[in-house]
């Protein structure tokens, strides 16, 4: 099974989605649709609201609800990134100039505020305090996450331990409601609905790591971003809280002073220093442990096309972009 496949397999639910985001998206302001539009339309993976679809299909989903979740879920997505442009000040995103650099941070963040109410507006629709409850929680988790990455910027002596919690809050704790939600569509227990979090939160986490590494090695036209991006706000990342630990004292009060100083002066030697130290292999291997934790919590769930369309995302989670 490949990533076509895997979009073939719920194509008319995913086009559903898609009329859905863009039915949903229409506002009597102008600055919103333009601006909604264009971060909505720029290339996302739909990495998201692909994982609603499959785990409410894989967990016995019978009604329709799982297209406007889906939805919701892009849309809080989106709303994140929108926040994220601009307390990061990036300006590409998806291989495209972020929102805020088109249209300006104040744009950008009402209109991430828009997104945001716009889905519990939907939320309420659908008529189950489960899954608000749910969606209120993660929103509030995300939110923390991005308050501690801020209070990380810059401070060299952030652990792995704080690091990992920042990334499964900001990261894939919407991952896990992604997964959490199709359980509790399907009717399905306790054991199930915990079980498909626990992959959601596994898988998040992966995918993170992994985009830690690509900051490092990926092409802008790979990954979406400029290389070194992380480096430059002075993001303590793995790779580089590792390459601290792990190097002698020349190479970590470089990388020590490349966090706290921030810019993209370093980033050349930053880059030999944790390939020197094999801080990227270690990254990719913590990445795979978190992706085989994701695949071994699909344990709970029958054999199915879903099933191991689920099981490809964990694997493609740790081997995209090599």
């Amino acid at each position: 099974m490949d990533l076509d496949q895997i979009r073939a397999l719920v194509a008319d639910d995913m086009n559903a989605v898609n009329d859905r985001i863009r039915e949903r998206l229409q506002s009597s302001v102008v600055l919103i649709n333009q601006l909604g539009h264009y971060i909505i339309n720029s290339g996302g993976k739909r990495l998201r609201p692909l994982l609603v679809l499959l785990s409410a299909r894989a967990c016995g989903a019978g009604d329709r609800r799982h297209i406007d979740l889906a939805a919701i879920i892009e849309f809080i997505h989106t709303a994140t990134l929108l926040h994220d442009d601009v307390v990061d000040a990036s300006e590409l995103r998806r291989g495209r100039e972020t929102a805020n650099a088109l249209f300006g941070n104040e744009a950008s963040v009402l209109v991430g505020d828009f997104l945001y109410s716009r889905s519990f507006e939907m939320m309420v629709e659908i008529g189950s305090m489960r899954v608000m409850e749910i969606l209120a929680h993660t929103t509030n988790t995300i939110a923390e996450g991005e308050v501690l990455q801020l209070l990380n910027c810059h401070d060299a002596d952030t652990p792995e331990e704080r690091y990992m919690e920042v990334i499964q809050s900001k990261t894939a704790k919407l991952f896990e409601a992604a997964a959490r939600i199709g359980a509790v569509l399907g009717g399905q227990p306790e054991s199930v609905e915990q079980a498909m979090a626990a992959y959601g939160m596994h898988l998040g986490t992966a995918f993170q790591l992994i985009d830690d590494v690509l900051d490092y090695g990926a092409s802008a036209e790979e990954m979406g971003k400029n290389m070194g991006d992380d480096l430059a706000e002075g993001k303590p990342t793995l790779p580089l809280i590792h390459a601290m630990r792990v190097g002698d004292a020349d190479q970590a009060g470089l990388i020590r002073e490349a966090i706290e100083q921030g810019g993209r002066d370093y980033a050349d030697r930053v880059l030999g220093i944790i390939q020197a130290t094999g801080s990227l292999d270690y990254t990719r291997a913590v990445a795979a442990a978190e992706a085989d934790r994701a695949a071994a919590s699909l344990a709970v769930l029958p054999d199915t096309p879903e099933r191991q369309a689920l099981e490809f995302l964990a694997r493609f989670s740790v081997t995209r972009g090599f």
